[in-house]
């Protein structure tokens, strides 16, 4: 029987073993927590408090700035120290609100609800979009958004990416391990948004336990399916999992909606449920702290605001000096430099790796060998498109459908001359996008 899988991908080592045997443990953060107010694409949040206000958990601090945005919730109670720039993970400076922790956690009381099929599409929606909810896989799109096409009774799928495919992250698997009930739960309530909808557990098979487990869950639910993938990376990106779970296809102008998909990772998923039934805004998520350099690889439930050292720390640091730390992981992650930025709704690992391989790495000229486009999901030609990126070759770019490219870095990963062709085509894009959005 051939596997749910796509064309082309990799096979890279994928550093699981290191943390996806360590159960979820608590961070608490320190004394101060940094809330910067653009942790979503679109528009920034508004601060909705000012310097020496008192707030407790879980109160709203910023509100959306607009329909493509979303709120911004304190993690901890505490006083308002100051409304300044402060530096993130990308090495930006972005306004935030900084909160000094008074180590109470007093929280404003939420309020758990026993069932969600009396509410309403419009209710849920509401519920969602007012808990500050976002795509916790790395994306960072505003979920009430998401949720909201023009046409729900057009969506036939709602699709629950399970499928961890970027190598050493194991936050979600955990989560799958841990919190099943409210993986499948938060699937429940997604469906109720579209009435012609089915629900998929798209898992890649690595995880034999977690298929085993959902499948346990869900037996008795025509509504929902598990579905095992093939492991192979980008297996988890949104092109990728549609074609593999349904056949359909996507390109770069499209979304999934106008393939009848819908597509929302594990932790995600979970926000939904909790901000439903729990009564909970998004505060806190699962991140994964891992690699060759870090003392005890491990998972925490962290804080939203927490500094990267904190979170480190609780790992035991380092063990030994790093040459490379990266925020995510190792194909679609960006290098840090500083580890005293916060962490944020899409945070989703630290990892650190005692050698940089990368760097180390001489590139030579192309040999035409044609790995770049054996491996490449999107289906172009890598090593043509990095050529005209390098020479600014717009047009020609364009005309190889280089807009097409998912910057998965399967290309730059498998080729033999190490030319560094996903960050060309990557800039190109940029460029071009840039130019479209002016």
């Amino acid at each position: 029987m051939a596997k749910l899988t796509f064309v082309g991908g990799i096979h890279p080592y994928d550093g699981k073993d290191l943390s996806k045997d360590r159960p979820i443990a608590d961070v608490l953060p320190g004394n101060e927590l940094v809330y910067p107010l653009s942790q979503h694409i679109g528009a920034p949040a508004k601060p909705i408090v000012a310097k020496g206000d008192r707030v407790l958990m879980g109160q709203k601090i910023a509100e959306s700035g607009g329909f493509v945005s979303a709120p911004i919730y304190a993690s901890v109670s505490g006083t308002v120290k100051t409304l300044e720039a402060r530096r993130v993970v990308t090495g930006d400076q972005v306004m935030s609100i900084v909160v000094e922790n008074d180590g109470q956690y007093e929280d404003v009381g939420f309020r758990p609800r026993e069932d969600a099929k009396s509410l309403s599409r419009e209710e849920i929606v509401d519920i969602i979009k007012e808990a500050g909810i976002v795509g916790m896989g790395g994306a960072g799109f505003p979920t009430h958004v998401k949720l909201s096409p023009k046409e729900p009774e057009k969506i036939d799928y709602v699709i629950a990416n399970c499928a961890e495919c970027e190598p050493y992250l194991t936050s979600d698997y955990r989560r799958m391990l841990e919190e099943p009930e409210k993986l499948v739960g938060g699937l429940r309530i997604a469906l109720q948004l579209f009435p012609n909808a089915t629900g998929i557990l798209a898992v890649e098979d690595n995880k034999p336990d977690c298929v085993s487990l959902l499948r346990g869950l869900v037996k008795d639910d025509p509504k929902i399916s598990v579905k095992a993938l093939k492991t192979k990376y980008p297996q988890g990106g949104e092109r990728q999992l549609i074609y593999a779970t349904t056949g359909r296809r996507i390109n770069s102008t499209m979304l999934p909606a106008d393939v009848g998909c819908v597509v929302n990772n594990v932790d995600t998923i979970v926000a939904v449920y909790r901000a439903v039934m729990e009564g909970r805004p998004l505060i806190e998520r699962i991140v994964t702290v891992t690699g060759d350099a870090v003392a005890v690889p491990q998972n925490f439930r962290v804080k939203i605001g927490t500094s990267y050292s904190q979170v480190l720390d609780a790992a035991g640091g380092f063990k030994s000096t790093p040459e490379k730390i990266i925020c995510g992981g190792p194909m679609m992650g960006f290098g840090m430099f500083d580890l005293n930025v916060p962490t944020t709704k899409t945070s989703t690992a630290l990892l650190a790796l005692s050698k940089d391989e990368v760097s180390a790495m001489e590139p030579g000229p192309c040999i035409n060998c044609g790995r770049c486009v054996e491996v490449c999901p999107g289906r172009v030609i890598p090593s043509r498109l990095a050529d005209y990126a390098e020479r600014f070759d717009e047009e020609a770019f364009l005309a190889n459908y280089g807009m097409e490219c998912c910057e998965c870095g399967c290309c730059s990963f498998i080729c033999p001359a190490k030319r560094p062709l996903t960050q060309q085509i990557k800039s190109m894009r940029k460029i071009l996008l840039a130019k479209k959005k002016k």
